[in-house]
């Protein structure tokens, strides 16, 4: 303690005035409502109300009367207060606000060239959007206030309405802890931050522990951002979920998503009655049918005889079959029937596999860092494992945690975990320590990715640049020891092909078919075939398109689309192309040049060798999803980690070329540590983005508290 004295002192200094910050903020700022309306003047309007009064004294809008107007006020008005009964059930309401003042002598709305009062959200169940600023001009004579929408649950309860009202001062705890946070970071990395003297090499103890610190934090904030979407979670506890609890356990488990997200479990079921195929029966119609995957023919066929069938499932010889990566079922789903007879939450498994994931993450990039690398600082490390991780598109797998995002979960955190393993082997062999069972459990997880999301397995060439030199190069394969380990390194593969043949051909007769063409969907899979013309509007979704923004929380729309393609173009709600809105990719650009630098470093080439699988990996798996599938925002995170591995690796052959003190390295880090910050807000901003299924369309009356947190000056 005497020696690290100053450093803790520092430490606590630094603390307490990034505490004393957030809190001046939070106080100030945040709060400047309650200081710009503290001496307002209130006017209730009660007495002017023309609505029905209930039995407890608050009035009553209906659907017949849920418009206030207030005529003759030729007063000041800055804001209205609508303070709505909170005993009543929560629910999103749209209030549209009119008025008549010095500058308007009529209500005015929209034209072509203005833009009228907007509507705007109001919850009944939070406070802070009950207050409405209005922007007026002189003395406002006439007051109009509508509730406008058709999904309005009446009659609505009222208690107060009054302008001019002064704004509650309003102390937001978690606000307080993020505004901590975000300035924890800054401080953290600011360019002179001892963390970029702390080597990962020279200083193991200290990189480390930061290192888990690090990870610690961010598995728990993706943990909590995942039960925030408790529509989604299915689990329920006596104060969580508790409308799903069953009144005794500790935690239950109940069915989420509807019947079409249940397929894991059903299969899960089918299984423990020893039937690969889902219990469920199609319905007669659909197995009488000359051409069941034409959507079209389906839904009219349903209609006439009211019967339903299961979508975006596998229909073959007149069963229902999963076409998903069997590996979650055997992983989670059946274990967990057998043992309990209940379905596994699928949200659960998600979440498993992303902690899995960051962990990996991690543990393969310190491997990269003190192996390959010798100059790469604490400070440098967590700048890129930050995006690494937060930025691949694992986020938004959590915001939708269904068993469609499971398998892309899980498949990454196996290729993560598989190369990881791969690398220490590689360390064992050179150390001749015996690699063999790195070289089991590497291959043996990279393998099970086929059996999670087969387009992952080209992360499977990677073996090529980390293994070619010794065991071709070297020729150390003819040699009974490589040999071995070889063998090793094939057996998993081997092993886990034949099980997932073996499944594919009981199934369906065939050892490759997965069942993919089969699927119930939009369109009719077996006759999609590979259209070049699709390549070029999912490359511009994929890779370039700009982001779409405006000024109002959480600021990124989902990006327009229109194509060419004179053709069937599945697509659903994307953000933008990863090149375009995630500025640490920028660096790409370079990766030629920077690869020389690394070649006149090294006599091997395995780095290079890396970097170039992991971006030809990436355009690849980006083309197989565009013509196997679409274009659709979770698949950004089948290929968006090797883009963000290569820029890693890059970034790190930059740093062991440059002094560290020279003023082009500082200049370097400042400019990384800007593309940095743009590419995790940008993909925090997407995971807040409404969207039907997510929280803010079932809860929108809690998510209005969301949007009042981050826009506190309205």
């Amino acid at each position: 303690m005497q020696a690290h004295r100053p450093a803790v002192i520092h430490l606590v200094k630094s603390a307490f005035a990034l505490v004393l910050i957030a809190l001046l903020l939070e106080t100030f700022v945040f709060n400047i409502n309650y200081f710009l309306t503290a001496n307002y003047n209130t006017i209730s309007l009660n007495s002017r109300l023309n609505l029905q009064e209930t039995a407890d004294e608050q009035y009553k809008l209906t659907a017949v009367n849920h418009t206030l107007e207030f005529s003759n006020l030729n007063v000041e008005v800055h804001n209205v207060w609508l303070n709505f009964d909170y005993r009543q059930p929560a629910q999103e309401l749209t209030v549209k606000i009119q008025f008549t003042d010095d500058a308007h002598h009529t209500y005015f709305d929209s034209t072509e060239y203005t833009v009228g009062v907007p509507d705007v959200a109001v919850s009944t169940l939070s406070d802070q959007s009950e207050y409405i600023n209005l922007n007026t001009s002189g003395l406002v004579n006439n007051l109009r206030i509508d509730i406008v929408g058709d999904d309005v649950g009446y009659p609505i309860k009222l208690s107060d309405i009054c302008i001019n009202a002064r704004h509650p001062f309003d102390f937001n705890t978690g606000r307080f802890f993020a505004t901590v946070g975000i300035l924890a970071l800054a401080f953290a990395f600011r360019p002179r931050s001892a963390i970029y003297r702390i080597g990962i090499v020279d200083e193991p103890r200290k990189s480390k522990a930061a290192i888990i610190a690090a990870v610690v934090i961010e598995v728990y904030l993706m943990a909590t951002f995942l039960f925030i979407g408790s529509n989604l979670v299915g689990v329920a506890t006596k104060d969580y979920n508790n409308g799903s609890w069953d009144g005794h356990s500790i935690v239950n488990v109940f069915e989420v998503g509807g019947d079409n997200a249940q397929q894991y479990a059903e299969l899960a079921k089918a299984m423990a009655h020893g039937q690969l195929y889902l219990e469920e029966e199609p319905p007669q119609w659909l197995q009488d049918m000359s051409d069941p995957y034409d959507k079209g023919a389906r839904d009219e066929a349903q209609k006439e005889t009211g019967e339903p069938y299961l979508f975006d499932v596998a229909y073959h010889d007149g069963h229902y079959y999963v076409y998903f990566g069997v590996v979650p079922v055997v992983l989670f789903y059946l274990p967990f029937y057998l043992l309990t007879g209940a379905n596994f939450p699928t949200a659960i498994g998600v979440l498993l596999a992303c902690i899995a994931f960051v962990l990996g993450c991690s543990a393969l990039l310190d491997r990269f860092a003190r192996y390959h690398f010798k100059r790469v600082s604490l400070g440098l490390y967590l700048l890129l494992q930050i995006p690494l991780v937060m930025c691949c598109g694992v986020l938004y797998l959590l915001k939708f945690p269904t068993f469609y995002s499971l398998p892309i979960m899980l498949g990454l955190a196996f290729s993560v975990w598989g190369l990881y393993f791969w690398m220490r082997g590689r360390v064992a062999a050179a150390r001749s320590s015996g690699p063999e069972k790195w070289y089991l459990a590497g291959s043996l997880c990279m393998a099970l990715v086929v059996g999670c999301r087969p387009q992952l397995v080209v992360l499977s060439f990677l073996a090529f640049p980390l293994f070619w030199r010794a065991y071709i190069s070297e020729r150390r394969l003819f040699t009974p020891r490589g040999a071995r380990e070889f063998a090793c390194l094939v057996a998993p593969y081997v092993v886990v092909a034949a099980g997932l043949m073996g499944y594919n051909y009981a199934r369906f007769g065939s050892l490759t078919d997965f069942g993919a063409n089969y699927n119930l969907t939009v369109n009719d899979m077996t006759k999609r075939g590979w259209k070049l013309g699709r390549l070029a509007p999912a490359l511009f979704a994929y890779f370039l398109q700009p982001p779409s923004v405006t000024g109002v929380f959480p600021f990124v729309q989902p990006a327009p689309f229109d194509t060419t393609y004179m053709g069937q173009t599945i697509k659903e709600v994307t953000f933008g192309g990863i090149l375009a809105c995630l500025p640490v990719l920028w660096i790409l650009p370079f990766a030629k040049r920077i690869l020389s630098l690394r070649v006149r470093q090294r006599s091997t080439r395995t780095i290079m060798g890396v970097i170039v699988v992991l971006l030809a990996s990436g355009v690849v798996v980006a083309l197989l999803d565009a013509e196997m599938a679409g274009i659709l925002q979770r698949y950004f995170a089948d290929f968006s980690f090797m883009f963000l591995a290569a820029v890693v690796l890059l970034a790190f052959i930059v740093n062991e070329n440059l002094d560290p003190r020279s003023q082009t390295a500082n200049l370097l880090m400042k400019v990384l540590l800007a593309l940095v910050a743009i590419s995790v807000l940008y993909s925090a901003l997407v995971c807040f983005v409404p969207e039907t299924g997510w929280y803010s369309d079932v809860y929108p009356w809690a998510y209005q508290n969301v949007i009042e947190t981050a826009q506190f000056w309205t």
